[in-house]
């Protein structure tokens, strides 16, 4: 099943800083999710001025509650980068 994931960080003065203290980790993350084939898609959310202000990512795991468990470990969660986070299952379209 895909879920596309939508992900937006803190808004706080230290949320940057949080972000990039954890990206490589959270990007290591993303390369072994490529590896199982779970990680299909994803990259940085920007606002107008071209800053990051979350992430998106469709990821693909057999079952719900294989997507939360990755979710819940990524670093970006438990590192308090992402505060407002939106799933839903994603049907890519074949055209």
């Amino acid at each position: 099943m895909l879920y596309v994931v939508h992900a937006y960080d803190y808004t706080d003065e230290q949320a940057l800083e949080r972000r990039m203290s954890v990206r490589e980790r959270h990007l290591e993350g993303a390369k072994i999710l490529k590896a199982g084939g779970n990680f299909v898609m994803g990259g940085a959310l920007l606002n107008p001025e071209g800053k990051m202000m979350g992430s998106m990512m469709v990821v693909d795991f057999n079952t719900e509650s294989q997507m939360n468990e990755w979710l819940q470990n990524d670093p970006y969660v438990t590192g308090k980068v992402w505060e407002k986070i939106d799933v839903k299952p994603f049907r890519k379209a074949d055209v």
